[in-house]
């Protein structure tokens, strides 16, 4: 295979729209406040009135809870406490103590009170006013291991960080000054880890690995259940655990549809064991309050801690049945529910379709956006729970941000976005999926994670962690993307604007490139184009292709015949489509993932027939329907696709059907790309991470690979 001449360089793709799908409610936000930071409980003020005030309304709210558990309105943001059903039972009122402790002939004992008060009906529940209940009594009393374990990444990273090193490192982010370095994995690719550039940094820095689950400090409530179903972990699940258990930001580039269970499990794994320990300190500091001890700061604003971003139904289905796997909870409240909104127990998707468009597509498909709660009690997992009374967070982006703007609910709502104020761990799976749908909603979901809250719901100020009070809530959130490849969008937003504290890390595949793997002789022309910025891109590319495609394609009007152009941005589809309806005598059709489904089967058909030399095809039509088009002898790239596996179903897969069904003879088909020095990351895709580094450097603009 030979080559000649290129230049490159990395840059932002253009940005397209979404479906319109589905419907959400909004919280209703309070007033604006913030609170003093202040340690310590004062002496109990015993108040008979109060008390007995106080029974009553747990009373009424253990029954509303019972009526409440009937019903089957899974997406209301607010929600009445319930988490006092899974306590013991009420407090007595400490007259009640005293006459006991009289009649016993026993010293008083000192009272029992609750943390916070028990929410009314019009208030919503958040991690402050919500004891924890899933930890066994035992841990409950267990002072023996309230020492801080250093050597785990959780109680170093949220519990009590190092504040010389916060320090430090906040203000090398502020200043953009990191320190990078690559490590080579073992069966995959390259981590490129980035830190927080403060003198105690290193010059090199060592990976750690985890031969298995035992070598990471998993809560022993899971340790035991792990270990049982995966004894050890395979080679990329031992290179990536430590950079994932570590909280470091992490964008994994490597996602395919055999390697997303090994991942999914990770991710699962290591977000419940977030929640356990999270709850489990929550447990102790009650346990010290009840002593009469002053607690330490264990919370944040609201009780959310985990928020997953998701595609669709069919990956919160995967993620919810890896999540109980992993658990192995007692009960699973409204599951059936569950199972009703978002298993779909049929075939949805033919088989003949690639098996990466069958994970993305398959399951149920309709006009709600996935959205729910997850919430922990003591041996029972609960679905749909009201936003502020859950720990994990199920939405799409689209979904999400309806929340957030107040819109797509069945009554008018105020937007609300408090109970995304204390994420502490945000996971993307499929997030090269959101990419061909609207990434305007990622970017709008992540400038409203962890900001101050407008009302702080009633919660502990001595309890909530320094960190938040300070708003740096942001530098110790960890998020993790999981993708098949990686865009400037995606690498903008969720690695070069990490602001976590304890680092980043990005691990990318050394690509061979798509054009080994063709399994089709065709010529493969490569012409690069001058464009001097981002900006400038667009008219750069639309001047060189009407200066130098359109004129070959008029001049031998009976050869153009089976030419298909492949349009990767919508944007340039419009444009190209209105030059070929104004500017040219070329008979063309067009698809784009808007067209009709009968215009779009018009089109196949007059291309196939002859009736139309010229067809326009969009990457997003090609990513919601994935045709195989009949009659294609000649393939013209007007933008590389994001995806690589477009390029071999296009170029390989279309002129191959030809050549079998007799329309071309071998090697007489024809490949032109063009590519500019923006499009380094699609480019690396395609012609291979090598041969990039070399056409980007070379002074010829044209390379042909046979």
């Amino acid at each position: 295979m030979a080559f000649h001449g290129g230049t490159r360089g990395s840059g932002f793709g253009g940005r397209g729209r979404g479906f319109q799908r589905g419907s959400s409610r909004g919280g209703n936000p309070g007033s604006r406040g913030r609170g003093g930071f202040k340690r310590g409980r004062g002496k109990p003020i015993y108040d008979s009135a109060r008390l007995a005030q106080r029974e009553a309304e747990e009373n009424e709210n253990s029954e509303s809870e019972s009526s409440s558990s009937e019903e089957e309105e899974p997406l209301e943001i607010e929600s009445s406490s319930d988490e006092e059903g899974d306590e013991d039972g009420p407090a007595r009122s400490s007259y009640a103590a005293l006459l006991e402790s009289l009649s016993s002939g026993a010293p008083p004992q000192a009272k029992r009170r609750k943390i916070g008060h028990v929410p009314g009906p019009d208030v919503v529940e958040s991690v402050n006013e919500t004891v924890p209940s899933h930890v066994e009594q035992d841990e409950d009393s267990d002072d023996d291991d309230d020492a801080l374990d250093t050597s785990d990444p959780f109680e170093t990273h949220f519990a009590d960080p190092d504040d010389n090193t916060l320090a430090q490192r906040l203000a090398a982010i502020q200043q953009k000054s990191w320190s990078s370095h690559k490590v080579l994995l073992a069966n995959s690719g390259t981590a490129v880890i980035s830190l927080p550039k403060t003198n105690q940094v290193k010059d090199s820095y060592v990976l750690g690995k985890a031969a298995a689950p035992v070598d990471l400090k998993i809560h022993k409530k899971l340790a035991g259940i792990v270990s049982r179903q995966r004894p050890n972990f395979n080679d990329l699940e031992s290179s990536i655990a430590p950079l994932i258990f570590n909280y470091e930001d992490f964008l994994f580039c490597e996602r395919t549809v055999s390697n997303s269970d090994d991942l999914r499990r990770l991710v699962c794994l290591h977000a419940i064991n977030h929640i356990y320990k999270t709850r489990e300190r929550v447990m102790k500091n009650k346990t010290r309050i009840e002593k009469e001890q002053d607690p330490s700061p264990d919370q944040g604003y609201t009780r959310p801690k985990v928020l997953m971003i998701l595609h669709s139904k069919q990956s919160c289905v995967r993620m919810i049945n890896m999540i109980t796997s992993l658990c192995e909870p007692d009960q699973q409240e409204k599951r059936n529910i569950f199972n009703d909104r978002y298993v779909e127990m049929e075939e949805t998707v033919p088989g003949d379709k690639p098996a990466d468009f069958r994970e993305l597509f398959e399951g149920k498909e309709d006009n709600e956006e996935p959205l729910f709660g997850l919430k922990w009690t003591k041996k029972t997992i609960k679905f749909f729970s009201g936003f502020y009374n859950s720990d994990i967070i199920f939405a799409s982006p689209l979904g999400l941000r309806r929340v957030i703007e107040g819109k797509g609910g069945k009554r008018p709502q105020k937007g609300d976005y408090d109970f995304l104020s204390s994420i502490e761990v945000a996971i993307l799976d499929q997030t090269d999926a959101h990419i061909m749908q609207s990434w305007d909603h990622m970017e709008y979901i992540f400038q409203h994670l962890n900001l101050q809250p407008k009302d702080l719901r009633n919660c502990d100020i001595s309890r909530i962690r320094p960190w938040y009070l300070d708003l740096n809530a942001k530098h110790f959130r960890q998020t993790i993307a999981l993708s098949a490849f990686n865009t400037p969008e995606i690498n903008s937003l969720l690695y070069n604007q990490s602001q976590n504290w304890a680092g980043k890390s990005k691990v990318i595949p050394n690509y061979a490139g798509q054009i080994e793997n063709l399994e089709l002789k065709v010529k493969q022309t490569f012409s690069r184009l001058e464009s001097p910025s981002f900006t400038d891109d667009p008219d750069a590319r639309f001047n060189y292709f009407t200066a130098s495609i359109i004129p070959t394609l008029t001049r031998r009007a009976k050869d153009t015949t089976g030419t298909l152009i492949f349009i990767s941005s919508s944007l340039d589809f419009d444009r190209i489509r209105n030059y070929f309806s104004t500017s040219t005598s070329l008979s063309f059709g067009s698809i784009s993932e808007y067209t009709p489904a009968s215009d779009q089967s018009r089109a196949r058909s007059h291309f196939l027939n002859g009736r139309h030399s010229v067809l326009l095809y969009t990457e997003r039509a090609h990513h919601f329907f994935r045709f195989r088009i009949r009659g294609v002898k000649r393939v013209i790239m007007y933008g590389l696709p994001e995806n690589p596996i477009f390029y071999k179903e296009i170029v390989g897969g279309f002129l191959a059907r030809s050549v079998n069904e007799g329309q071309l003879g071998h090697g007489e088909g024809s490949v032109r790309v063009m590519f500019s020095k923006w499009d380094r990351l699609k480019f690396e895709r395609i012609v291979g991470t090598e041969r990039t580094g070399r056409m980007i450097t070379d002074k010829g603009d044209t390379f042909d690979f046979v």
